[in-house]
């Protein structure tokens, strides 16, 4: 069984590809929706909720996991650590997946930032701010002493926590755009000018993230972007994640994950996994 820590666009077709070579899946994502959408991608089983690193070793163990994929989101910095570490200690191999990058156009209009509070200060400029960032960093932003007096629009996912997490901030539904991505160009332009946005502050998600249409739009508004770059990371691409798995094969490097490192006696324990099959009911 191969672990995909899934969520994105990208774990559907890893899943996809792992399927058709005949690869047993288990995905894990962090929401019930991400579940489901790596179950319509072909996942057999499904978790969903955060794992920390007990966790996800308990899980590596217990399954017998023979390669761990991790296509979670590139600014997912923390999730990569844990599974990196949880590979590590299980013995199983870990393949980062690495989302193809986009050149992003040289633009006056365009400012490449390298941090979250680079962000916040170059935002400064702006005094409508649509933040297209996910709802994790809104707090960031919304409280930055900086900002102070900015009106603030968040695009965000449906999805009960990231709407409460908007409320929890002080912003009202007609602050938020709860919408799943990407998007064209002609709806980013309609939803920056029915909010009269000044300046766009998102992140560096590729083409898969919907990054091309939201700096043209931007552009064709006559709107400042601060766009903030992914986390410097080593990864495969697709073809990359199939042949490393051929070539663990026909190493052998590839083994049943109930192992521990080196051939030890193992960290499993007997914490519950969670675990949906196929075609679940829908909640």
């Amino acid at each position: 069984m191969i672990v995909v820590l899934a969520g994105t666009h990208d774990a559907r077709s890893v899943i996809k590809a792992l399927k058709e070579a005949g690869e047993e899946v288990l995905a894990s994502a962090l929401t019930p929706y991400g579940a489901f959408l790596a179950q319509e991608a072909g996942a057999d089983q499904t978790r969903c909720g955060p794992l920390d690193q007990k966790e996800m070793e308990n899980l590596l163990c217990r399954h017998r996991v023979k390669a761990v994929v991790d296509a979670t989101h590139p600014f997912a910095s923390e999730v990569k650590a844990v599974a990196s570490r949880s590979c590590a200690a299980a013995g199983v191999p870990y393949l980062p997946y690495a989302r193809p990058p986009w050149p992003v156009p040289d633009h006056p209009l365009v400012e490449t930032v390298t941090d979250w509070e680079q962000a916040a200060v170059a935002a400064a400029k702006g005094e409508v701010l649509f933040l297209a960032i996910g709802a994790r960093r809104l707090g960031f932003f919304v409280q930055h002493p900086r900002l102070a007096g900015k009106r603030f629009i968040a695009r965000v996912l449906p999805e009960e926590k990231s709407l409460a997490a908007c409320r929890a901030l002080g912003l009202w539904p007609r602050d938020v755009v709860a919408i799943q991505g990407p998007v064209g160009v002609d709806l980013n332009r309609a939803l920056f000018r029915h909010f009269q946005a000044d300046l766009l502050v998102t992140k560096d998600s590729g083409l898969e993230g919907g990054l091309p249409a939201k700096i043209e739009a931007a552009i064709a508004e006559g709107m400042r972007v601060v766009l903030v770059q992914r986390p410097a990371a080593q990864g495969l691409d697709l073809a990359g994640i199939l042949a490393a798995l051929r070539g663990l094969e026909k190493r052998g490097d590839i083994h049943a994950g109930n192992s521990g490192p080196a051939g030890g006696p193992g960290i499993c324990s007997k914490s519950s996994t969670g675990l949906q099959s196929r075609k679940p009911t829908q909640t």
